[in-house]
């Protein structure tokens, strides 16, 4: 393997992890772009990339608190590029046996060469082979002594993040969901019944030599995984099934969608659970699939053209805006509302260090927005799903408690749709709080609002 690594695959991974960490951009989308530009890197340099790219951004605190315990200069007092060779370099160290040592360290100094710090190239250089000649100068805060430092420096997490979560969870609970967030990460599809059944995808999926497990709760789900690209499989391109974390498809299952319904899905990019209670209703009834940008809806529209599904239309919508139209004529709104993402950071560390908690009050306030509009547009009778990607107590049950008593709406009991591994007390009262680490799922919270009658 490390016949094709080389500068210029290191190279690219530079650039990659400057985009995200110096620049703040996403790094699934920055990562997902790069990769598309390359695409006459073999398999095994792509991976490469890949693993040492989201291995970086999810270990960045950790990598920076090693770094300064044999430099003078300190991480953040650094130029862009050392900061971040550094950063790869000890990634690989720590994180990548199959990389030895000395030429991680010899790549990072021809690469500051490249990039015009020749300067500072013997700064790398001391750096990185103090760390790898004596490690022991690493102590790590103790568990039972600073266990905030604990936990921030071993699982690289903000301490006041860290804090916030202590005061929602047990310590124990905040230290398994930072456990998950580093596991293994496979594609997580839905199958489309409306093309093929499981285990007839299942075996194309294996044709075409990708490994296939199953997935935790539902039927036809999968987890997926030594593929290069999801365009060069026929069973993707022919619309057989869609990319969807399981959390993310529950929703869809506990909406209780019947053939014939109408629903408006108000924040629907990428379209997974608009295309979900679609392909549930069997080419009946009407989804309503909305999201704020051309951009957003033209992704649904991407997938919507792949699975071939005809009860499915898109519109350009700012979900906190009244659609006159619409009020009282849904028979399920779907709520899955922009969050603060905790629940996902395994997927997208990077939400780790760009969230604060002003921005978490301030996705609070816009989520109460947005159900105060959307609810207007459920029938009597009809189905309400809010729905995030978090495990922040404030956006999710403190979000369902004032829902409950500004509006008239009860919580409706989900056990009925739901497998028995995730009934629980909560969802005999109306919703539920996916934990990593718990579930073996990402982390996400759903409920279920039924509208009164009168």
């Amino acid at each position: 393997m490390t016949k094709t690594i080389n500068s210029n695959t290191r190279e690219i991974a530079l650039g990659i992890l400057m985009e995200i960490v110096e620049k703040n951009n996403f790094s699934h989308q920055v990562l997902s772009r790069t990769l598309g530009q390359y695409q006459e890197l073999e398999k095994q340099d792509r991976a490469f990339i890949t693993r040492l790219c989201e291995g970086t951004t999810e270990r960045l605190l950790t990598l920076d608190f090693i770094i300064n315990c044999y430099s003078n200069v300190k991480v953040n007092k650094m130029k862009p590029v050392i900061r971040n060779l550094l950063r790869l370099s000890v990634y690989q160290f720590k994180y990548m046996n199959q990389v030895p040592d000395s030429a991680a360290c010899n790549e990072a100094v021809k690469l500051a060469k490249k990039k015009g710090f020749g300067s500072l190239s013997g700064f790398v250089n001391g750096v990185l082979r103090n760390i790898i000649r004596f490690p022991e100068k690493v102590v790590y805060p103790e568990e039972t002594k600073e266990p905030v430092k604990f936990l921030s420096i071993t699982y690289s997490v903000p301490e006041w993040l860290i804090k916030h979560l202590l005061e929602q969870y047990k310590f124990q609970g905040v230290k398994a969901m930072l456990d998950a967030s580093f596991e293994d990460k496979k594609t997580s599809i839905r199958c489309n019944l409306n093309q093929t059944n499981p285990t007839e995808l299942k075996t194309a999926l294996e044709q075409s030599g990708v490994t296939v497990s199953q997935g935790f709760y539902l039927p036809y789900a999968f987890k997926i995984s030594d593929y290069n690209y999801l365009e060069q499989l026929e069973p993707f391109r022919s619309g057989q099934f869609l990319v969807q974390d399981e959390s993310s498809m529950l929703v869809g299952a506990v909406s209780g969608v019947k053939q014939g319904d109408y629903v408006i899905d108000v924040c629907a990019a990428p379209g997974g659970k608009s295309l979900h209670v679609a392909e549930i209703m069997g080419n009946s009834g009407h989804v309503d699939s909305r999201d704020i940008s051309e951009r957003k809806v033209a992704l649904i529209n991407d997938n919507i053209k792949r699975l071939k599904l005809k009860n499915i239309g898109t519109k350009v919508q700012d979900a906190v805006e009244l659609e006159k139209e619409s009020i009282g004529k849904a028979d399920i709104v779907i709520a899955d509302l922009p969050c603060s993402g905790l629940g996902i950071i395994g997927k997208k560390p990077d939400i780790k260090y760009n969230m604060t908690k002003e921005k978490m009050n301030d996705l609070v306030q816009v989520q109460r927005e947005i159900l105060d509009v959307v609810q207007k547009y459920v029938k009597p009778n009809g189905v309400l799903i809010y729905s995030t990607c978090t495990v922040n107590k404030e956006e999710n049950i403190g979000n369902v408690l004032w829902f409950k008593e500004h509006y008239n709406y009860i919580l409706e009991d989900m056990d009925a749709y739901l497998p028995g591994a995730l009934r629980s007390e909560t969802t005999k009262a109306g919703y539920m709080q996916l934990l990593p680490g718990v579930h073996t799922l990402d982390g996400f919270f759903i409920a279920r609002f039924k509208k009164s009658a009168k």
